[in-house]
């Protein structure tokens, strides 16, 4: 056979290749305004930049040859921003994206490059789980199944991020978990098992959404970091994602010019928090009015309401905020913050992200239901880690600081550099609650019992409280005016910038597992 036969097969091979599961199918999905997994890779990589790994691969089954082109996952290479990356995006138009022999191997070369040359590891999920017959009995469990032993270690050498944009059951539901970063679109379902083997298995309808939709994962799991309405905009909060985060975890992220009219919204900062500590306020305003402008970019909203997480920069320099929001519970931590805080920490401690503290809570929440979802080992989980974290910590003290949580949220020698606000006041507990412990009795409440007393003792107590104390002993290095907060963040971000290292951590959280 001569060159020019060869190119022609070539270019028939090439076109079946590109034509996925078909134009039937191709046209469902676009009827139904929703991408397919080459728009989506478009979408996602900068414009010519991608390059396909296993184009002509096919299933390993000799008669299911000639109906998989890709054999339902497609792999390579692109960049995203001008910085290289890996990418998988499942092909749903090929048997369902099923995890198989050949996109087996595909998907442990785009792993094993991602860790070994330190590139960002990209996965678009939507698939049905294992194909069925290939995986079924000894044969298929023996040569298909766990056939890499790293297929599921995270060390963290580079960041993993993950849309969910359909149905996800297997293989894509275990990526997204190992991901450091997941966006789910509504609609999408992501599950152990599809709803059909759910229901068979227990005897009883279920549908998609109840077992794994986007209210299930935001508002409970935790496993969802943000939700969206698109597949486009899945795509977008990727890209965003990356923007904060570095290469790999021994490069420092990346800066990015502070935009115009960043140091203006910290000027009407004061008035975002109200002087009486019993008042609610919303704490990402106050975040926000730090940040540069239109930085704010938050995880995980609707899971731990009482903790706010979001990647942010200040001065252009990527930076993870973590604050307490008294909107929510008065911002005591629950379990459900615990978990989320840990998380966020071992992230930015993974890729070198400064954390920075803003504090303004009444303690952890107490009670039987607290201990029934394990508050004390949750609230040491949050301990150990905090003291594993080896990039640069600051802590802002905004109003009160209670008891463990003090200690939690950054307080003493459990940050680099402590500033508060005049606002900000610290004790064991509310001094409501102290002075009813010092000279209440059992069933007695002495701001109705004896008001007398209780004023006296609780305006003593309140003197304790203050900052002035904080600073006299040096559990403060500064004490601030609210508005000098982004000037103090921006001078101590520049302080504890880790020279001798070139801003890279001792990444000690690296194997915490990704959810837990």
């Amino acid at each position: 056979m001569g060159y020019e036969d060869l190119y022609r097969e070539y270019e028939a091979r090439r076109e079946k290749a590109l034509a996925m599961g078909g134009k039937a199918r191709l046209d469902r999905r676009r009827n139904a305004g929703i991408l397919n997994a080459r728009e989506r890779l478009d979408y996602l990589l900068d414009k010519g930049s991608f390059l396909e790994s296993g184009l002509f691969a096919t299933s390993a089954r000799p008669g299911d040859r000639d109906d998989t082109p890709g054999d339902g996952k497609l792999c390579g290479y692109g960049r995203i921003g001008g910085r290289e990356a890996v990418v998988i995006a499942n092909d749903f138009t090929v048997k369902g994206a099923s995890s198989a022999a050949t996109n087996m191997k595909k998907i442990a070369q785009m792993q094993r490059t991602a860790t070994e040359r330190g590139l960002p590891m990209v996965f678009l999920g939507e698939s049905s789980g294992a194909r069925i017959p290939d995986n079924m009995g000894g044969l298929g469990m023996g040569n298909l199944l766990a056939n890499s032993p790293t297929q599921y270690r995270r060390l963290r050498e580079s960041p993993w991020a993950s849309a969910v944009l359909g149905m996800c059951y297997g293989s894509s539901t275990w990526y997204t978990c190992m991901s450091d970063f997941a966006v789910m679109r509504k609609g999408a379902v992501m599950a152990v098992s599809s709803e059909r083997l759910v229901s068979m298995a227990i005897g009883e309808k279920i549908d998609g959404e109840s077992l794994g939709g986007w209210k299930m994962h935001a508002d409970v799991t935790g496993l969802i970091d943000q939700f969206v309405d698109t597949d486009e905009e899945a795509i977008d909060a990727v890209k965003a994602f990356l923007s904060y985060m570095p290469g790999h975890c021994n490069e420092a992220p990346p800066l990015h010019p502070a935009p115009k009219g960043s140091d203006e919204a910290v000027r009407r900062i004061a008035g975002l928090v109200p002087e009486s500590r019993t008042k609610v306020y919303d704490m990402r305003k106050v975040v926000q009015a730090v940040a540069d402008k239109d930085s704010y970019f938050e995880l995980k909203p609707r899971f731990g309401r009482t903790a706010v997480t979001a990647l942010s920069r200040v001065g252009g320099r990527s930076v993870g905020f973590i604050a307490n929001n008294p909107l929510f519970k008065a911002g005591a931590m629950d379990a459900q913050a615990c978990d989320k805080i840990v998380s966020f920490m071992v992230l930015c401690d993974s890729f070198n992200i400064p954390l920075v503290f803003f504090v303004d809570n009444p303690g952890f929440v107490i009670g039987i239901e607290a201990e029934k979802q394990r508050a004390p080992g949750k609230i040491i989980n949050f301990m150990n880690a905090l003291q594993l974290v080896t990039v640069p910590k600051l802590t802002v003290m905004i109003r009160k600081n209670y008891g463990q949580a003090y200690i939690n949220m950054g307080g003493g020698k459990n940050a680099d550099d402590v500033c508060a606000w005049v606002s900000a006041e610290v004790s064991f507990m509310d001094p409501a609650f102290a002075v009813n412990v010092v000279h209440g009795r059992e069933g007695q409440r002495l701001e109705v019992d004896d008001p007398a007393l209780f004023k006296a003792a609780y305006e003593k107590i309140q003197q304790e409280n203050s900052v002035w104390d904080l600073a006299a002993c040096y559990a403060v290095q500064q004490v601030i005016k609210p508005e000098e907060t982004r000037d103090w963040l921006q001078r101590m971000l520049q302080v504890h910038e880790r020279r001798l290292t070139g801003g890279i951590g001792r990444h000690l959280l690296s194997n915490w597992p990704t959810s837990y």
